[in-house]
C-alpha cells in the first residue's frame, strides 16, 4: 500500500510542476452548505492555500446536500462540500461524484421546543413522550428537517424508526432548508428540529428554552457527515488541483482542531456574515456537535450502515455501492507528505 502512495504522490508531483508553470490559476466551481462542518473549505480558502497551489475558487452556498447534487449533475460544480449520502445516490443517478476527503462527523443533532424538549430531556422514552405530546395537543409534534436524502432526514427518521419505534402518528417530518429549519424552530413554527453548528450555539443563545435532545452519535451510531467530493471529470483531468484541494483540507482541519481561534475569522467571514457574533462561533467551534476528521477511510463503514437504512426509507431502490464512491489515493498521498515532514 505504501508503495502505491509513493508512486501516486510522485505522479501529482510531477502534475503539479506542470501545473505551476501554467500562468493562469484554475477555476474551481464549488459547492457547500453553511454549517460549521464545511469550515475547513473556509479556512483553507482564507489561509490562502488553495491560491497558493493554483486555484481560483468560487463558493457558492446551497441550503442541503441533495441541492448541491442536482448543481453538479448540471456541470455547474466542480467540487461539493456536504453531506455525502446525497452524493452517494447521485451517482446511482449517473452524477459522477467521487468522495476524496471527510470534514466533519457527528454533525446533526435534534432539539425542541419547551413543550416537547421537558419529557424529552428529562428521561422520558421518546416515543412516551411524542403520544403524550399528541394526546395534550391534539395534533402529532411538527419536527424540520432538510430533504428526502440528506442525512439530517436520515437521522431523525433512523432515531424514531429503529431507535425509539415512535408511533408514525405522533410525528410529523417538515422538509426544510438549513436556515430555514433554524428558524422555523426559533418562530415556533416547529416543536423540534435537526440541526447543525453554529444554528445549535444561535438557537441556544437567543432561546434558551429550547434544549438539544439527542446529540449526533445519538440520533444515528457513527453518524458520518460533510465531505469534500470531486466531479470525476475535473479530478481526471486536474489531478495536481485535487492534491492541492485534498492537502488543503487536511491542513485545515488539523488548524481547526489545535487553533480554533486563528480558523476563526474564515468561519465569521463564510457563516458570520455580520450578523452572528464571533462569540457565538466560538461556542459553536468547541461544541460537541463540531467534531473534525480529514480522513474519508474513517466513515466508509457508517455510510455503508446510513445508505442502507436509506434503502429502507424507499429513497433508493437498491443499496448504493461504496465501492466506487470513495477515492482515497489523494488524502493518502498527503499523509504520506506530513508525515515525512
Amino acid at each position: 500500500m505504501l508503495s502505491q502512495v509513493i508512486r501516486w504522490a510522485i505522479l501529482l508531483l510531477v502534475t503539479s510542476g506542470t501545473c505551476a508553470a501554467q500562468t493562469q490559476p484554475l477555476a474551481v466551481r464549488i459547492g457547500a452548505i453553511p454549517v460549521l462542518g464545511a469550515a475547513p473549505l473556509f479556512v483553507a480558502e482564507r489561509e490562502g492555500w488553495l491560491s497558493a497551489g493554483g486555484l481560483k475558487p468560487a463558493v457558492t452556498l446551497f441550503d442541503s446536500g441533495p441541492n448541491a447534487v442536482q448543481a453538479a449533475a448540471s456541470g455547474t460544480l466542480d467540487v461539493y462540500v456536504a453531506g455525502i449520502t446525497p452524493v452517494a445516490i447521485g451517482r446511482t443517478r449517473s452524477v459522477d461524484l467521487r468522495v476524496v476527503a471527510a470534514t466533519a462527523v457527528g454533525e446533526s443533532v435534534l432539539v425542541a421546543g419547551a413543550k416537547l424538549a421537558g419529557p424529552l430531556a428529562d428521561g422520558a422514552a421518546p416515543a412516551a413522550a411524542f403520544r403524550r405530546f399528541r394526546e395534550e395537543t391534539g395534533r402529532p409534534a411538527k419536527i424540520a428537517t432538510q430533504p428526502l436524502g440528506s442525512i439530517p432526514y436520515t437521522n431523525l427518521s433512523y432515531w424514531l424508526r429503529e431507535i425509539h419505534r415512535v408511533d408514525p402518528a405522533d410525528v410529523q417530518i417538515v422538509t426544510l432548508g438549513i436556515d430555514a429549519a433554524q428558524q422555523a424552530i426559533l418562530a415556533g413554527a416547529v416543536d423540534a428540529a435537526t440541526v447543525r453548528e453554529p444554528g445549535l450555539s444561535i438557537i441556544r443563545e437567543r432561546n434558551p428554552q429550547i434544549r438539544l435532545v439527542a446529540g449526533g452519535n445519538d440520533l444515528f451510531p457513527g453518524q458520518p457527515g460533510t465531505v469534500v467530493a470531486v466531479r470525476g471529470a475535473f479530478l481526471e483531468q486536474n489531478p495536481a488541483a485535487v492534491r492541492t484541494l485534498v492537502s488543503a483540507i487536511v491542513r485545515a482541519v488539523d488548524l481547526l482542531k489545535r487553533e480554533p481561534e486563528r480558523a476563526l475569522p474564515a468561519v465569521e467571514v463564510a457563516l458570520g456574515k455580520g450578523i452572528v457574533t464571533a462569540a457565538t462561533l466560538r461556542k459553536a467551534l468547541a461544541s460537541p456537535a463540531t467534531q473534525y476528521v480529514a480522513d474519508p477511510r474513517s466513515i466508509v463503514a457508517a455510510t455503508g450502515a446510513m445508505l442502507a437504512f436509506q434503502t429502507t426509507l424507499g429513497i433508493s431502490e437498491k443499496t448504493p455501492p461504496t465501492d466506487g464512491l470513495f477515492d482515497t489515493r489523494f488524502f493518502e498521498a498527503a499523509q504520506a507528505e506530513a508525515s515525512a515532514k
